[in-house]
């Protein structure tokens, strides 16, 4: 049965504009962006499909070309245009984290830091640095690593606190496996971080590890 032939309520579309994107399965909002199916299979079903292969939306979202081409409905142009919709969904989380804005929210950080470390298939060491009143100076890469692990050098984040003149820092880093539990070598390094940046009196206010999903020190009380 096609899509248009299924009751109102339960088009993906119909259902987004009534209720809300977050009101959609993985699948219902995939089968928005591929807009048709294959003969056959009506766009959920071809989204379902997909999500089955793949086994999760960030891991389409993540694929390459040649991969992603390689399944049956998908072609360059559909790539190129979800490459647009997840460069979009980046920036989108880059704007609200802008140079001067005020940290308020723990949630704006978390989808932030997401947005720019998650599909990293290397681990990488980032920084944000703020002023006294906690306003965004700059968000910067310092360290990358293999597949699973990164050289954190306390001294090198003591040069660029002092070069952007920070009051305070917000630590962040990926784990490419997806787990985001802090590992024992996580909790090491934020405790000699944090040592070393109070000699020059700027705070550690959080250090966030960046999986499928986001973990907070600050929330967990290891820092």
């Amino acid at each position: 049965m096609a899509i248009t032939d299924w009751p109102a309520e339960e088009r993906p579309r119909e259902k987004l504009l009534a209720m809300g994107a977050k009101a959609l399965s993985d699948a219902e909002l995939l089968a928005i962006f591929l807009r048709t199916g294959t003969h056959g299979k009506s766009a959920v079903d071809m989204a379902v499909d997909l999500l089955d292969d793949y086994g999760s939306l960030r891991a389409l979202l993540a694929a390459n070309q040649q991969m992603f081409c390689r399944s049956k409905g998908l072609g360059e142009a559909k790539f190129a245009q979800l490459q647009a919709v997840v460069e979009m969904s980046r920036r989108f989380f880059a704007e609200k984290l802008m140079r001067g804005d005020e940290l308020t929210s723990v949630t704006m950080v978390k989808d932030f830091l997401k947005s720019k470390l998650r599909d990293y298939h290397h681990e990488v060491f980032a920084c944000i640095f703020l002023d006294n009143r906690h306003r965004v100076i700059e968000y910067e890469i310092l360290f990358t690593g293999t597949i699973d692990s990164a050289s954190v050098y306390p001294r090198e984040v003591v040069k660029k606190v002092l070069e952007y003149n920070a009051a305070a820092i917000i630590l962040s880093h990926n784990h490419p496996s997806g787990i985001a539990e802090p590992s024992q070598a996580d909790k090491q390094i934020t405790v000699r971080l944090k040592k070393a940046l109070a000699l020059i009196d700027v705070r550690v206010l959080d250090h966030f590890v960046i999986g499928d999903e986001v973990i907070s020190f600050t929330e967990r009380g290891l820092l």
